[in-house]
């Protein structure tokens, strides 16, 4: 395995390109749950290159029957980007102020429950998001209700 740097450049060009539109390669989740995630994991898959194709535990997308639950989930998402040392993009969970163009946020509740999750799309002088579900582009991430934020910061890709 070997480490790549993340294409941030390609990411946030691919979320501004599909922002307000749909990708035919990929299924529409709006009516089933929400398109935020999908969004999101085709943004970083636009910066990176690879996807893991580990059933269940990785992070790919085939079809709608045919995908890990990471590609669409919030949840699973968060858990599949702290993994060390696996094929696909690393984050770690950073501050607000050590977020970067194409890092990735996700909006949650007190209790815990993350709902949402949208990339970074500009941080100046704000930082300024972009997701499905909720279409926007260059939103103002104050401009969102929300009771916990964290932030994920891709630091590498891991190619198999």
């Amino acid at each position: 395995m070997r480490r790549v740097a993340y294409d941030r450049v390609a990411a946030v060009e691919y979320a501004r390109r599909w922002a307000m539109n749909r990708n035919p390669k990929y299924y529409d989740f709006e009516h089933i749950g929400g398109d935020c995630t999908n969004f999101v994991s085709q943004c970083l898959f636009a910066g990176s290159g690879t996807m893991n194709y580990t059933p269940v535990s990785g992070w790919y997308y085939r079809s709608l029957s045919d995908r890990a639950p990471a590609w669409s989930s919030v949840k699973y998402l968060y858990q599949f980007l702290l993994q060390k040392d696996i094929v696909g993009p690393r984050a770690t969970v950073v501050t607000a102020r050590n977020a970067l163009l194409g890092d990735i946020v996700q909006l949650g509740r007190k209790d815990g429950h993350f709902y949402h999750t949208l990339i970074i799309t500009e941080i100046s002088p704000q930082i300024s998001v972009t997701a499905h579900s909720y279409d926007a582009l260059y939103r103002p991430l104050t401009s969102y209700e929300y009771e916990m934020a964290r932030f994920l910061h891709i630091e590498t890709v891991i190619k198999g």
